[in-house]
């Protein structure tokens, strides 16, 4: 709609300075002027499309054809009466003021009416678009703010139930961790830089929220590598990051429905031999302790924003739910 109202009004204007200049730069008719002329719009005496421009200039030739006209007559009076003009006087010339009054301005096409309701009819129209023009940037910006402002909390379709393997050989499911503030990380052990990091800096935030703000989190790492990452592998692996981190394995059906229902993507790179990487999502998911999607905090976080988002959305959420 945007678009539409700025065309409009480009049109309307350029065709109010055309008349415009007309006005002001010539004494005689238009009509000399309105002359086919060279324009990406028009070719011969043949106007294509519906634009304000050809309306205006059709306008103005038949306002100068009639004026013409109108004129035509006038002068051949004024030629047969002229040896009666000199005659005339006094009364003569107050009344030839008074019909020259509704007369058209001298050598212009339009009178001071029409060229007075012209100008008001423009002015309304740019008006007009102006209006609906803000109007509608207004509704987009509403729009926008409203996404901004909105709650960072809800029931997003995140999350789901899931039956996996721990680091120390025993079978966990989602419901093992009600009661608790989760923090979900996916990645696999053999992942040369990005994993670690990540890891590093999630058991950061970790001992930061409690010394910040008393809140105890569980860091859980769930592996998208379940051919190579054994059980034996990730408990290797997530003790060197934090004694509190637990480790998740499984089946590549089991790793597959979780993965799919935290809408997480992994897929492995090209193959050599078997050494191979695993191109997937770099996310830190924060779950309530209903196990319920809270936020995601991606890699652009670092350990401080990490920490201060945790303790932001706890607390929102205790306050949300008095709990």
């Amino acid at each position: 709609m945007a678009s539409i109202v700025f065309s409009k009004a480009n049109q309307f204007r350029y065709s109010t300075r055309l008349l415009f200049s007309h006005i002001i730069r010539y004494s005689t008719p238009l009509s000399d002027h309105l002359q086919p002329f060279h324009h990406p719009h028009l070719v011969g005496n043949q106007v294509y499309g519906n634009g304000s421009l050809g309306l205006c200039q059709r306008f103005l030739s038949d306002v100068a054809a009639a004026n013409g006209n109108r004129e035509k007559p006038a002068s051949d009076n004024s030629a047969k009466d002229g040896s009666g003009q000199g005659k005339e006087s006094g009364g003569g010339g107050e009344q030839d003021q008074k019909s020259d009054a509704g007369k058209s301005v001298r050598g212009g096409p339009v009178s001071w009416l029409s060229f007075l309701l012209l100008v008001l009819t423009g002015a309304g129209l740019v008006f007009y678009y102006d209006r609906e023009k803000k109007h509608h940037i207004e509704e987009i910006h509403t729009a926008s703010e409203a996404v901004k402002q909105g709650p960072s909390a809800g029931k997003a379709a995140i999350g789901g139930p899931f039956r996996l393997i721990n680091h120390h050989g025993k079978y966990v499911t989602d419901k093992d961790f009600l009661g608790k503030w989760t923090l979900l990380y996916f990645g696999f052990t053999h992942c040369p830089d990005i994993c670690p990091d990540e890891l590093q800096k999630l058991a950061a935030a970790v001992d930061k929220i409690k010394e910040k703000a008393g809140i105890e989190t569980v860091p859980v790492f769930i592996s998208v590598d379940p051919e190579r990452d054994t059980v034996e592998q990730v408990g290797e692996y997530v003790k060197e990051f934090h004694p509190k981190l637990i480790g998740l394995t499984g089946s590549p059906d089991e790793i597959k429905n979780v993965a799919r229902a935290y809408r997480v993507y992994y897929m492995k790179t090209a193959e050599e031999d078997s050494d191979y990487l695993v191109d997937h999502s770099i996310v830190i998911y924060l779950m309530s302790p209903d196990m319920e999607f809270v936020k995601f905090f991606g890699k652009n976080n670092d350990v401080d924003s990490l920490a201060e988002g945790v303790i932001k959305e706890v607390k929102q959420y205790k306050k949300q739910y008095k709990k």
